[in-house]
């Protein structure tokens, strides 16, 4: 009995201790780092808020934030567009339609690296799949070379993004659209309702619970992005493609000015955080609170 009120706790304390360990102690120690010059070869030397203040008086800075938005703006709602189509399409009662579920959740499975190479070979300038198409069935005589174009660069990404990452949100839709009672639809038909009626009065409505956690799932990953950057165009053309994540990957490991990436996380995480909150704070206004 002497020991009872601390056993509970000895049982947990391996997680506890590399909860601490690994995650709070890295976190703790690169917001301090973020006050330092540290190249890694030689001891940190503290600079105060330089780190911030370099960053928000540098033009590459800015375009990278831009990028990021602009990356965000395209990629959550095309994800969260493509998802409910696919999980309306698949939600038909059709012999095998399990097949179908499976394959269009495949590439939200499939390794980034395979993904790039298949997407880099579409669209390669000379010898790529869409521009021999525009070339040959469209009589386009020049048409654009996408990955080295600071234009197309990020839209290129943005594409191949949403076409991935839009299996998952799929899958939730589609257990939410199997939450939907039928007889909300039964009595919509009974009045008369046409399809698009019942998506816009019934459907859309009862999913807004479902949309708002892929709304959030899909914010965090827009701001996480690095993969799908690191495998096609390394940030480029003149940065036109490059994202905070992969600018904060560049930073530490290609110019090892782990200061100064630090301080570029803890910048990123106030704008996801904010972003969070505000999502938070918007959510009575459009998601409906007993639509189950």
């Amino acid at each position: 009995m002497r020991y009872a009120k601390i056993t509970p706790y000895m049982f947990i304390m391996p997680m506890l201790l590399g909860l601490i360990l690994f995650r709070f102690g890295p976190i703790v120690a690169s917001f301090l780092i973020s006050f330092t010059d540290w190249r890694g070869t030689r001891p940190p030397v503290f600079v105060g808020l330089g780190n911030y203040l370099e960053m928000f008086n540098s033009d590459v800075f800015w375009l990278v934030l831009l990028n990021t938005f602009n990356f965000t703006l395209l990629y959550v709602p095309g994800v969260m567009v493509l998802g409910l189509g696919l999980a309306l399409l698949v939600n038909q009662k059709l012999k095998g339609i399990a097949v179908f579920r499976g394959i269009y959740y495949l590439p939200a499975i499939t390794s980034m690296v395979a993904v790039a190479l298949v997407w880099n070979w579409i669209f390669t300038a000379r010898f790529g799949v869409l521009n021999h198409v525009l070339r040959t069935y469209l009589g386009v005589s020049n048409p654009p070379n996408w990955l080295s174009n600071p234009d197309t660069a990020l839209l290129v990404l943005v594409i191949v993004s949403i076409w991935k990452s839009a299996g998952l949100p799929m899958m939730i839709y589609l257990a939410g659209l199997k939450g939907i009672p039928a007889y909300l639809y039964e009595a919509a038909r009974i009045d008369g309702a046409n399809g698009w009626q019942q998506f816009r009065h019934i459907t859309l409505p009862m999913l807004t619970p479902v949309s708002f956690f892929v709304l959030i799932i899909t914010l965090f990953d827009a701001f996480s992005t690095f993969e799908v950057t690191f495998a096609m165009t390394r940030g480029g053309p003149l940065n036109a493609s490059t994202t905070l994540p992969f600018y904060i990957y560049n930073n530490a490991f290609n110019f090892f000015r782990y200061g100064f990436s630090s301080a570029l996380a803890y910048v990123l995480m106030v704008i996801v955080m904010i972003l969070t909150y505000i999502n938070f704070r918007m959510r009575s206004r459009w998601v409906v609170q007993d639509a189950y």
